[in-house]
């Protein structure tokens, strides 16, 4: 019998970088689509932006900074500007966006040696620069249909039931579930979002234990503050359907490189995320902690690992038959 003796990697696969960055942002297509429905073609212009700009300050870092001449882009850096993109407001001028962009992609990834070393989200990295450095920008924000209404901006549902309690929220669940309300561009539908959440599924480039358990502690808490003071903490499907938890659940949760490797690892941090998420939104200042909430757990992220690596099999068998 011939064998073959062939060096590493014995496994081999048809995927690439570029082919599963390019199912995210295929994915994020409906939210887009329906971002620009409510918020006109600025919306369609940050996304563009975030791309193009991502994609060319990428190659800019790795060409004449990090000295790699023959870098061809990955797609990567395309879906970090589309992902800050969708979780800014349509009305943030072009320059600040471009300088969370700047931001995201240095100090969220090459600070740490480029794709698959950086510890963060590189978006969300990118968003809360913006929104410790703008505030103003950051929480402006605009209307949708801004262009048929006499008022340019609007309050998001969080912010209302932030501060006048759940009777001042007046949006219905269909406002929420379709898209029709303020806040940043790819938290506006929460269909649209699902939509490409199960193109992902379908792809099998999702971790869908993390959304899991994301959404279902989210559930669960805030099911159990309602009981206990329904006009303070507002119901539970107000809580799935507003502010950026679909995005960041389905969309930044995710991430491969951010998120820990092990089923268990999952659940564990996407609960972390769900209970993070509703502290912040019930007892801290700000009426939205997605973001805080996965970059605190991305940094737990190796600690996750530790615990729930597995056992190789038969590795005390060497101290048990002494």
């Amino acid at each position: 019998m011939k064998l073959n003796v062939a060096t590493s990697p014995h496994i081999k696969s048809t995927d690439s970088v570029f082919k599963i960055m390019t199912d995210v942002i295929l994915a994020l297509v409906p939210a887009l689509i329906a971002a620009v429905y409510f918020f006109g073609v600025r919306a369609l212009l940050l996304a563009v932006l975030g791309i193009v700009g991502g994609e060319t300050i990428e190659i800019f870092i790795m060409r004449y900074i990090r000295g790699v001449r023959d870098f061809k882009p990955d797609g990567s850096a395309a879906v970090t500007g589309l992902l800050l993109a969708m979780n800014v407001n349509v009305g943030l001028p072009l320059w600040v966006f471009i300088t969370g962009l700047i931001a995201a992609l240095v100090l969220g990834k090459h600070v740490y040696g480029g794709l698959g070393k950086n510890p963060f989200n590189p978006a969300l990295v990118g968003r809360v620069f913006l929104l410790v450095s703008f505030p103003s920008y950051m929480t402006t924000w605009w209307a949708p249909k801004y262009w048929k209404l006499e008022a340019l901006t609007t309050a998001t549902p969080l912010g209302l039931l932030k501060e006048g309690g759940a009777s001042a929220v007046n949006f219905s669940y269909s406002q929420l579930f379709l898209g029709n309300v303020g806040g940043c561009l790819g938290e506006v539908s929460t269909l649209a979002l699902i939509i490409g959440f199960l193109y992902l599924v379908f792809r099998k480039r999702i971790k869908i234990l993390i959304p899991i358990s994301y959404l279902g502690v989210v559930l669960i808490l805030s099911s159990i503050f309602w009981m206990v003071n329904p006009e303070r903490f507002g119901d539970p499907l107000l809580h799935l359907l507003s502010g950026g938890l679909m995005l960041g659940a389905l969309f930044m949760a995710t991430d491969m490189v951010t998120t820990p490797m092990t089923p268990k690892g999952h659940l564990i941090f996407g609960a972390g995320c769900g209970v993070i998420t509703m502290v912040i939104r019930y007892f801290a200042g700000y009426p939205e902690g997605v973001s805080f909430s996965i970059l605190i757990m991305n940094s737990l992220t190796p600690l996750i690992d530790i615990y729930t690596r597995p056992k190789v099999f038969g590795e005390d068998m060497g101290v048990r038959g002494r």
